[in-house]
């Protein structure tokens, strides 16, 4: 039996500003950053964790992660290990840091660093992906590990129990199928703000020969400005020239997403950028372009804004989709119980980790939204696969209508980076040391590490940065 002795947090920052990736109407500077936890034992088990932010703050957040994994120092790893739902609430307890949100902002993103690293140590320890940990757990086992507090009036654990039995059946048939044929996705990488018409092109036309049939574009600072974009990617999915040759979609992946005549489906996302009225007169402007649904279309705790938005929506057929900043269980409970959303976005690092995650793929799939979960940044799409297919294999049993975000960008720094297959859909993770898939390497946090890493202390990035 091994003890928690210790913690190491490391603020690591990458210089994305200097190349436009990840901007969008609201974040138009993003280095993409993480707020990284290493775990340590008195034995070989070790755990890797982090949270996602876009630059400054990121020491913030840091300064909160150092005080949420004290709590773990001294704890008995196998009594963690055997009620991971009692070690959850443990590590949400702390009146004083509850104060601080609660359940909210970056405390809890904090916590689902932490969160998060301790379901990689205790993958690890049982030399199995996190989807398979989880996987192999008996409903019972799942529930047991959900956070229930405060969604009870949604889904209780008796509910739960009955939605996890039903979806024993076909697990392994489900498991054969994704393991063959890979989990769908979609990319962003086609379309962030800062990007040329030319290189929005260039990057369309390479993510059909990757064979991408999802395409996301950020909307939202100038109506003509989106429409000519939108314009320019629909004139090059839409094309069964430009498609030649990329797998042919299935019509079941389709269903209710205004595919186009290649079965190219296009998705916009605004980014919080407007108010109610402002998002439904803007949408309504670019519904021609037949998007699947608008991300984000304002604020993202504004429930009945959404319900709103979505309600106006529908005479134009498209959707809504939000989650990506939803901060806790309660906000996707309030967001289902009302319809406000056609698409659920769970984000791995804005949930205070798995066990909060767990809950809104039971709540989800009680109300029939797809879940799609939002990825990118650094080391989310590495954490994503595993989340949607414990949603596949345990809890929806659906895959048709659910993609997972994909973007090109930074996971050369991970040891076991997530991959692509040549239809365009991630692989199932499956080296037994691998955890949660978010061990970084030392070389990159060597370089990345803020602000005395290689990368950050030299005259170049301070200057690139107007750092002092």
């Amino acid at each position: 039996m091994s003890t928690i002795t210790g913690f190491k947090v490391e603020d690591l920052r990458f210089p994305t500003s200097l190349t436009g990736d990840g901007t969008d109407a609201m974040n138009q500077e993003c280095d993409y950053s993480s707020a990284y936890v290493t775990l340590l034992t008195d034995s070989n088990d070790i755990g890797y964790g982090m949270t996602f932010t876009i630059g400054r703050g990121n020491d913030i957040v840091c300064t909160a992660v150092h005080k949420v994994a004290e709590r773990l120092v001294g704890k008995k790893t196998a009594d963690l290990f055997a009620d991971m739902g009692a070690a959850w609430s443990f590590l949400l307890a702390d009146p004083q840091l509850r104060w601080i949100g609660p359940e909210k902002g970056v405390i809890h993103i904090a916590t689902a660093a932490v969160v998060n690293a301790l379901w990689d140590m205790y993958a690890r320890h049982e030399k199995k992906p996190l989807w398979q940990l989880i996987y192999d757990f008996t409903p019972e086992q799942f529930v047991k590990a959900t956070a229930f507090r405060y969604i009870t009036d949604a889904i209780t654990p008796a509910e739960a129990l009955e939605l996890l039995k039903s979806k024993e059946a076909g697990k392994a048939e489900r498991l054969a199928r994704v393991k063959k044929e890979g989990f769908p996705s979609y990319t962003t990488s086609v379309g962030w703000f800062g990007y040329s018409d030319e290189k929005v092109a260039r990057l369309t036309r390479e993510a059909i020969a990757s064979g991408f049939n999802h395409f996301k574009v950020k909307v939202g600072a100038d109506v003509k400005d989106d429409a000519r974009r939108l314009k320019l990617v629909r004139s090059i999915i839409d094309d069964p020239k430009e498609c030649a040759g990329r797998p042919t979609p299935g019509p079941e992946t389709l269903v209710g997403k205004n595919a186009g005549p290649t079965g190219s489906v296009l998705m916009i996302d605004a980014n919080q950028v407007w108010d109610v009225a402002q998002a439904v007169e803007y949408v309504a402007e670019l519904s021609e372009f037949k998007p699947w649904f608008i991300e984000e279309p304002t604020a993202p705790d504004d429930i009945l804004g959404h319900a709103n938005i979505r309600k106006q929506l529908k005479p134009y057929g498209v959707g809504v989709a939000t989650g990506e900043h939803a901060h806790n269980r309660m906000v996707f409970k309030q967001l289902l119980q009302a319809n406000a959303i056609d698409v659920c976005q769970i984000d791995s690092c804005r949930l205070a980790g798995v066990n909060e995650i767990l809950a809104v793929l039971l709540m989800a799939a009680k109300f029939g939204v797809p879940v799609c979960p939002h990825a990118g940044g650094v080391g989310l799409c590495e954490y994503v696969i595993h989340l949607s297919l414990i949603d596949y294999l345990c809890v929806s049993g659906s895959i048709d209508l659910n993609v997972l975000e994909y973007v090109d960008h930074l996971h050369e720094h991970f040891v076991t980076p997530c991959t692509i297959n040549s239809s365009g859909h991630y692989n199932v993770p499956s080296d037994p040391n691998e955890g949660y898939s978010i061990a970084m390497k030392e070389s990159s946090k060597a370089e990345f590490v803020f602000p005395h890493g290689s990368y950050w202390s030299s005259p170049e990035a301070k200057k690139a940065h107007n750092l002092k």
